[in-house]
Formats: structure tokens, C-alpha cells, sequence
């Protein structure tokens, strides 16, 4: 078994095929970050089980380094490796930069070569054209090549954030008997699209074929493996896992959003995270208000009743797409660029969020820097001609109409992308939020990141956490942002934590490299090994590959102790809720609260430190 890899040159459209065996790297994160450490590429990759009959298997897998975590990446998109099967080869390795803005062409039919093409293109006026953002160079570059290919093909595309900013992700859509669909999918985090786009010139990428690979096709000796292992068929098992994505009959909704926002009661985070201070009956009367009466119900009433869902492009029995016509509701983007930012209703939501995906950001930390900002302008820090906004947020909750204010607070956040797109006033993103607040709070003499709730790394590196209020999403990990650490809302002393972070980390290493869709998480990361021992008579080669790998990742962790006030805060009251509402009797709880009353920054420091602990004793590489 080998994998291969295309290397393309953007600058000169050069490109030659290497071949890797199975002797030290197995699927696309570990050869993945190889190639990035050898040529600063960026790779996009499929597992061995790609077109296989394992529900999940398909996502394409993007390496490399991140413009604004500045350090190695994983990022990942559902379905986009379904079609990547056809061009008979493992990854894409690209290298150099194209002049000028191009689109790269893939096809390879029959068997014959593949086509290699770099093609200059008009990148801002056709992102300013018909559909807009990343939506209009889908359909101008599918218009422009898509009659070349005998099978549908698939295209990836870039927006101008990924010109503007260090945050832009890659937008995909399937495309079916010649239809461009409307369910996004997404390799969002890490801002790979601004390394796609700013490092290599490549605003979209078109790809396909016809090439017949031997996937593993054979359901007999598959359900085997899963009767012997759950005593049930592999079907029966994945629908079992999946309940939570599909539709869970006993909260009666489905998917992130849905099972998320039903479940959250007073851990709602909200007016970029200032629930945090307030008190638990607060936060339960903003859920019941204007979640579970508004939001959800909304969510509920036109997505769930109406079975509104789709899968990311391969056949799957999560349907995890949940949909409103075409806005996709996913828990993460409408949470930041909804109750984070102010806004509570599906309308002011999904005009919101759709703006941010056409200009193709990563939606998390759009969301995130947006409330950040809203924030500087409701507390009178920053004025809106500073921001080149015409409007202040309305976060008062007396008298806060659901409706109403909604859609005015998605104005502004409107008006703020728009702005960072323009660099508008004293705003310019392109060297990231971080080292923008650190030049600004100089000058204004004032830390105005102690408002933003993120996670440092190296000098200017920063990623916005996973919305869940947890003392895992702030851990100093060697990659965050991602579900590489542990977020349960358990009480968790910080050694301990760090060493299930790490844990964690090895277990999503497994899914990553074989390209396999975490929602299947349930039953892929126990059985895949067994499955590589049994095709390929490398289970303990494959295992010990991802110990190396996970090693490796952190030996380049760069963690920064947190730099935002708002970041201890968040920590702090996580703990109090966790002894004053959950009732939680754990001794360390109770001493670690009496470290963070008597001097909350050195109990943080300690808290982040001990994490750091677990995490490097549990990494190092031992021979």
C-alpha cells in the first residue's frame, strides 16, 4: 500500500507525482505536516477508506501552516474527498505562487495523466458579482470548466477574507447531475482559505475524474466486524451514534444547533460572553426567553418539522445538514454569529451568517472578533467612526425585543464585516486581531483584547475557542479551535485535564488520518485500527504512527499563558457555577476557587501551567 501525491508548482503549473509507502506515514495528517515541514505546502488528502462503504470516510483533509494560529494545522471538510477518489491519487501538495489570483484545474479521465492547469482569473470582480463572495466563483468557475468533466466534479473556493484577512476558510458545495447545491461545507478553522489564497495565489480549485480506485466495498465482512465488535450490523451501529446529528426522539429536534441549544440551559453564552458574570436565573431566563421560545423554536418549526436536511455529499445516514431553503444551520456559526453578537432570531441570523460565508470567513472567529468589537463599541472604548460603522450595538436586555434589536445588531455586524473587508478606519486584519489590538491598545492605553475571549499561540498566532463554556476550550494545546482537547462540563483538575486533552488528541489524530468524519466518532476510533490490522496488517505500525505524530504536533506547541482578562474570567466563573449551581463536592474545586478569590491571575497561571503538565507528560516521545 502506498499513497500518492500530486506536487504542483501555482507559480509555474509544474507538477510531478511522488509515492510514499506505508512505512512511516498512513493517511493525510501525518504525511500531511511531513510535506508542510518539508516545502511549507499546503496539502489537501483522503484517507485510505475513501469511497469505501464506511458512512463518514470521505473528507478531504487540508494541512499546512496557519496564517493566524502561526502554527501547523488540521482542518477538514465533509464529502470533498468523495471526489478527490476519482483523480487516483492520495493528496495535493501545492507549493509556490501563482502571480496573479488563478483557479487550479484538476481532472484526470480514464486513467490517462491528469490535467494540470493554473488559469488566471478575475478573483474581486467575480467576487463582487451575481451571488456574490465565494458563491459567485463557484458558479463562474464551475460555468468556465465544468463541461470538461465526464462526472460531476467539485470545486473549492476562497472569498476575500482570505485576501484581507488571516481567517478566510474554503467553501465547498456538492455538485449533482450538473446542479451546484446549496449545503456548504466548510474547512473553516485555522484560515487555511488566507494560506490557499494569500500564500499560493489559488482562489478555487476544480477537480474530478473517472478513475476507479479498489476501495473497500464488501458489506459481509464488514458487518462482521461490527457484529463481532457491537453485536450489531455496521448500519444499525452508525444510526446509533448518530442519533444526536440526525434527530434525537427525546428532545425532538436534531443536529448541533438543535441538540446543543435544547440542552444548554444556564450555560448560554451571550453579548460576547458576558453571561458569564451573571447570575444562573438570568441566564436560564435569557435560554427560556429567547432560545428555546424563539431561536430553537424557530429553528425547530421550519428545519426539523419540515425535514429540511442533507448530507455534505456521500451517502450518510446523519444527514447532519440541517437546513432553511439554503442558510445550513450549524450550532457553532449561529452561535457566535447569533446570541454571541446580540442576536436571537433566525431572520437577523441567517443574513448574517451568509454574508460572513460568501466572504468566505472562518464563521467562528468571524463571530467572535465581531462580538469583540460590538463590545469596544457598547462600552464607549471605540467610537464608530473608528470602526467606520454608522450604529451602536443594543445589548440592553431591558425591553430587549428578540426581533427587532436582533435584526438592528446584525446591521452592525453587517456594517463590521464590510468594514474589516475595506479597512475601514483604524481596522486592517491582515496580520490578525491580535497583534491589530496589541498596536491599538498602545495607543489607546487601554488592553483592548481583555475583551476578547481567545487563545494565544507563539507571537501573534490566536484562534477564537469552541462555543462551549469549558475549561478545556482555553487549553494550551499544541492545536485549538478543533475538538483536539477535552470539552466536557465536568470538573476537571488541570493536570488531569491536560492529559485527556491529550488523550483526546490521539483519538482525533486516528479519525483525521483515515478521513473519517468525527460524527462517527462512536464506533470509528475503537474499530478503524483493527480494520488497517486486518486489510493491511498495520494496527500497531498505524497506532504507534499517530503516538509519533501527536508528539510531533507538540513538539512545535508554542502555548501563550492568556492574555485576556476576559479569558480568566471566563475560566473563574466556570468554576463557581460548577460549585454553586451544579452543587460539585470535589475537594480541588473548593481549593482551587479559594486560589482564584485570593489572586485570580496567579490561580490562572498556575490552573494554565498544571494544564500544560498533563498535556507534555502525556506527549513526549519515549523510545
Amino acid at each position: 500500500m502506498e499513497q500518492r501525491v500530486l506536487m504542483v508548482d501555482a507559480a509555474t503549473g509544474f507538477y510531478k507525482t511522488k509515492r510514499y509507502g506505508f512505512d512511516r506515514y498512513f493517511g493525510p495528517v501525518d504525511l500531511g505536516i511531513h510535506l508542510t515541514e518539508e516545502y511549507r505546502s499546503l496539502n489537501f488528502g483522503v484517507g485510505v477508506f475513501a469511497g469505501s462503504i464506511f458512512p463518514g470516510s470521505n473528507r478531504l483533509v487540508v494541512t499546512g501552516f496557519s496564517p493566524c494560529w502561526q502554527g501547523y494545522y488540521i482542518s477538514s471538510m465533509g464529502g470533498a474527498g468523495l471526489v478527490f477518489d476519482n483523480l487516483g491519487v492520495n493528496m495535493l501538495s501545492l507549493v509556490g505562487k501563482a502571480p496573479v489570483p488563478s483557479v487550479l484545474y484538476l481532472n484526470r479521465s480514464h486513467g490517462e495523466e491528469i490535467e494540470v492547469e493554473v488559469v488566471p482569473i478575475d478573483a474581486e470582480g467575480v467576487w463582487r458579482s451575481g451571488r456574490l463572495g465565494v458563491y459567485a466563483l463557484t458558479d463562474e468557475v464551475y460555468r468556465r470548466f465544468g463541461d470538461r468533466y465526464e462526472k460531476d466534479p467539485r470545486i473549492l473556493a476562497t472569498g476575500p477574507a482570505a485576501l484581507r484577512t488571516d481567517f478566510g476558510g474554503i467553501m465547498s458545495v456538492p455538485i449533482s447531475k450538473g446542479k451546484i447545491s446549496h449545503v456548504d461545507t466548510w474547512a473553516g478553522r485555522g484560515g487555511l482559505g488566507s494560506a490557499l489564497a494569500g500564500e499560493h495565489g489559488i482562489v478555487a480549485v476544480i477537480y474530478g475524474g473517472t478513475v476507479v480506485t479498489e476501495d473497500f466495498r464488501d458489506h459481509k465482512v464488514a458487518d462482521e466486524w461490527f457484529k463481532n465488535k457491537y453485536d450489531q450490523r455496521l448500519m444499525q451501529k452508525d444510526l446509533e451514534v448518530t442519533t444526536k446529528y440526525r434527530y434525537d426522539e427525546k428532545l425532538k429536534t436534531g443536529g448541533t444547533f438543535g441538540v446543543n441549544y435544547a440542552t444548554m440551559g444556564g450555560k448560554i453564552l451571550a453579548f460576547n460572553y458576558r453571561t458569564i458574570d451573571w447570575s444562573e436565573e438570568q441566564r436560564v431566563e435569557l435560554h427560556q426567553k429567547f432560545i428555546v421560545d424563539h431561536y430553537l423554536k424557530q429553528f425547530n418549526d421550519e428545519t426539523i418539522a419540515n425535514k429540511q436536511q442533507a448530507t455534505c455529499g456521500e451517502p450518510c445516514p446523519a444527514v447532519c445538514k440541517k437546513l432553511n431553503g439554503i442558510y445550513k444551520k450549524d450550532y457553532e456559526p449561529y452561535q457566535t454569529l447569533g446570541p454571541l453578537c446580540g442576536i436571537f432570531d433566525q431572520r437577523a441570523a441567517e443574513k448574517l451568517n451568509r454574508h460572513g460565508d460568501a466572504m468566505g470567513f472562518d464563521a467562528i472567529s468571524l463571530g467572535g472578533v465581531l462580538a469583540w468589537l460590538m463590545d469596544l463599541l457598547d462600552t464607549k472604548t471605540l467610537a464608530p467612526e473608528e470602526l467606520g460603522v454608522s450604529r451602536l450595538p443594543r445589548w440592553q436586555m431591558a425591553g430587549f425585543d428578540p426581533v427587532v434589536d436582533s435584526a438592528h445588531n446584525a446591521e452592525l455586524a453587517l456594517e463590521l464585516i464590510d468594514a474589516i473587508l475595506e479597512k475601514r478606519g483604524i481596522l486592517d486584519f491582515g496580520e490578525g486581531v491580535r497583534k491589530w489590538s496589541r498596536i491599538h491598545s498602545r495607543a489607546k492605553g487601554t488592553a483592548l483584547h481583555d475583551r476578547l475571549v481567545y487563545i494565544a499561540f507563539s507571537r501573534r498566532g490566536w484562534m477564537v475557542p469552541n462555543q462551549y463554556w469549558v475549561a478545556g476550550a482555553l487549553a494550551p494545546m499544541a492545536i485549538m479551535g478543533k475538538y483536539y482537547m477535552i470539552y466536557s462540563h465536568d470538573f476537571i483538575p488541570p493536570r488531569t485535564l491536560g492529559r485527556m486533552c491529550a488523550a483526546r488528541l490521539k483519538q482525533e489524530l486516528i479519525l483525521d488520518n483515515l478521513g473519517i468524519c468525527r460524527f462517527h466518532r462512536g464506533w470509528a476510533e475503537e474499530l478503524l485500527p483493527d480494520v488497517m490490522g486486518t486489510l493491511y496488517g498495520a494496527r500497531e505500525p498505524f497506532l504507534r504512527a499517530i503516538e509519533v505524530l501527536a508528539s510531533r504536533l507538540h513538539s512545535n506547541n508554542s502555548p501563550i499563558f492568556w492574555e485576556s482578562a476576559r479569558d480568566i474570567d471566563y475560566l473563574h466563573s466556570f468554576l463557581k457555577r460548577k460549585k454553586e449551581v451544579d452543587g460539585e463536592e470535589h475537594p480541588e474545586l473548593a481549593s482551587w476557587l479559594e486560589r482564584f478569590e485570593k489572586d485570580s491571575m496567579e490561580a490562572a497561571r498556575d490552573f494554565w501551567y498544571d494544564t500544560l503538565k498533563g498535556i507534555d507528560e502525556s506527549l513526549r516521545e519515549f523510545f
